[in-house]
Parts: C-alpha cells; structure tokens; sequence
C-alpha cells in the first residue's frame, strides 16, 4: 500500500507536468495511475489551466496514464502499447500470477496498466518502451510458459462476463455486501476488511461499516470484484435487495 510520503511525492509530480505543459505548450504525459491519483491529475489540471485527458490504452481501463496539455496544442498520441500473453491449452496462469512475473522483472507498477485476462489468452497494456522491454525478456508465470508477442495496434479486450448475483442485507454496508456478493460468512467477510485485503471504489477501505451505493466497485483480494448495479426499496421485513455482477480478479 502506497505510503502518504509516496502519495505526496506523486501529486506533486502530477502538479509539476501540468505546469511543465502549460510553460512548453505541448503534452506531458505521467504513469499509469489507479482511479484515486487520477482524480489528483485532474486536480492539478485546473490548478494549472490545461486539460486533461486520461486512457489506460482500451475502454473502461482501470489504471490510466494522464496527458496533460494546453487547450490549444495538438493532440498528441499516448505512449502506450500492448502485448499479447499466450500460454498452453491445459494451464492457465491467473491475474496475480501474470502481474507477479512482470514485477518479478523488476518493472515499477506505475509502468504497467491492466492486464486483462481472457480464456485463451492476456492482454497487458504498458509504456510503449516498456512493453518492448518487457517483451524480450518475459517468458514464464510461475512454471506455465508464454508466449509474448508485441502488437502492432491496441487491441479492443472482450468485456468482462460478470455472473448476477442478487442477496437481502439488513443495511448496505462494506461487510454485509462483501459478504453476500461473494458468499462468505459476515465474519470472514469482516476479518478480509480489517486485514487491509478489500478496496471499496479502488481505495483500501479498512471499515466493516463503511456505506455501499449503487454503482460502487468492490475488489476483494483473492476473490475478485463486485459492482454494485441496484439497490432496491426496503422490504416488509426492512431488507435492502441488492442486484451486483461478480467478476474474476482482473486488475
């Protein structure tokens, strides 16, 4: 977890490439960031009177990378390319094992977007001289082979299929949700909030009580992500039906 040292130094690194934007009259660009330091980004855009535009390489990327420029520049294209991750019919390694054999090279996490894993194979969206860095040394996830192939053009990932899951909680909050959406004990489901292993709209939310809303994204680790598509009327009994979509961990 980012200490509040790191997280100072990265915004005022976002603040000086929007400054350095609006003093060159051309684009900055900073690394991939998660959707909390994207939300810094856009602080330091209106501080420093550019604008901002955010991709991750595809759409719906989770961690994007900001280009800052004045509103008048041309717009200049993203540093950002991808490879494609193929391994052998009978095994298939997981998000956590294809993140884990890129930064086992070395590479800082603010170099690399997503990873988005499909049934036959992975795309992984990096800095455009990272990915051909990454593609001539990467050749294993744990003890499953790859093969690593830089492409040509971004490609366009199939959207995640996310299984429905419906459930009745007494209030909508962190631990009860967790709890229902991904079928745990609501003990089990606190123990994973107190330990630090659950993010509530992609910040580390340490609080069984915190409040869920329509729409809000939970990731907990081991076990994948959840969103929160509805929250209905209360019942009779006062129970909040609640309607999510369970995804596979992803990023």
């Amino acid at each position: 977890m980012p200490s509040h040292e790191e997280d100072a130094l990265l915004k005022r690194r976002l603040s000086e490439l929007a400054k350095r934007s609006d003093q060159m009259g051309s684009a900055c660009f900073s690394e991939f960031l998660t959707p909390p330091q994207a939300q810094w980004a856009q602080a330091a855009a209106r501080e420093a009177g550019v604008q901002l535009t955010l991709s991750g390489g595809y759409e719906d990327a989770e961690r994007q990378m900001a280009r800052f420029e004045p509103v008048d520049a041309w717009e200049t294209p993203f540093p950002i390319s991808a490879l494609m991750l193929r391994w052998p019919h009978q095994s298939a390694p997981s998000h956590r094992d294809l993140l884990g054999s890129v930064m086992g090279l070395g590479i800082r996490r603010g170099m690399v977007g997503d990873i988005v894993v499909e049934a036959q194979r992975a795309y992984l969206f990096a800095e455009t001289a990272m990915c051909q860095h990454i593609a001539s040394v990467l050749s294993s996830a744990g003890r499953i082979h790859l093969q690593v192939d830089l492409l040509d053009e971004l490609p366009t990932p199939e959207p995640p299929q996310g299984k429905e899951v419906r459930d009745t909680v007494a209030t909508p909050r962190l631990d009860a949700v967790v709890a229902g959406g991904f079928s745990l004990s609501r003990a089990k489901a606190a123990a994973l909030i107190t330990a630090g292993h659950v993010k509530l709209r992609h910040i580390p939310c340490e609080r069984s009580d915190a409040h869920v809303g329509e729409n809000d994204v939970i990731s907990v680790r081991g076990h994948g992500r959840l969103k929160v598509c509805e929250i209905g009327q209360p019942t009779k009994k006062g129970r909040y039906p609640l309607k999510m979509l369970r995804f596979g961990e992803r990023k």
